[in-house]
C-alpha cells in the first residue's frame, strides 16, 4: 500500500477551536480546503464550480452534511483534483455556497476556502491525521 503524505495548516479560530487546512489544486489553481472529518462528503465552492464547469446540475437529494449549511446543492465533474500527491480524475463534486465561510476566514486573517475535504475522500483512501506533525496521510 502506497502512502501519500500531505502537509496540513492548523488555524486558530479566535481561541474557540481549530480547523485543519490542506492545499489543493483544482482547475489548475492552488487553493485551500478545510479537512472536516464530520462532513459526510467533500464539497467545493459554488462560485468556483460555476466559473469552471459549464454543466452543473441541481440536486434534490439530501445536502452534504458539513459544519456549514446552504440551501442549494449543485453537482458537476472536476476534471482533476490534487491533494498533495493524491490525484483524483473525473471527481464527481458537490457544490455549495461557501462564501460566508471564506468571508469569516478572511476577517480572521486566514486564507479563502475553496472546499471541504470530507468523509468520502478520507474514507476511500484510509486517511490518518497526525495533529502533532500536522500531516494528512492517504493510503492508496
Amino acid at each position: 500500500m502506497r502512502t501519500i503524505t500531505v502537509p496540513l495548516t492548523l488555524i486558530n479560530l479566535q481561541d474557540d477551536g481549530f480547523h485543519l487546512l490542506v492545499e489543493i489544486v483544482v482547475f489548475g489553481e492552488k487553493l485551500f480546503a478545510v479537512v472536516d472529518t464530520g462532513a459526510s462528503r467533500s464539497v467545493f465552492d459554488k462560485a468556483l464550480m460555476e466559473k469552471h464547469i459549464q454543466e452543473l446540475s441541481m440536486s434534490e437529494e439530501t445536502q452534504a452534511a458539513t459544519i456549514f449549511s446552504t440551501t442549494e446543492t449543485l453537482h458537476g465533474i472536476i476534471p482533476q483534483l490534487k491533494i498533495g500527491g493524491l490525484r483524483l480524475k473525473g471527481y464527481h463534486a458537490v457544490a455549495l455556497d461557501l462564501q460566508s465561510v471564506t468571508d469569516t476566514y478572511l476577517q480572521l486573517g486566514h486564507p479563502a476556502i475553496a472546499g471541504i475535504i470530507g468523509g468520502d475522500i478520507l474514507m476511500q483512501f484510509h486517511a490518518k491525521i497526525d495533529y502533532q506533525k500536522r500531516l494528512l496521510r492517504f493510503y492508496k
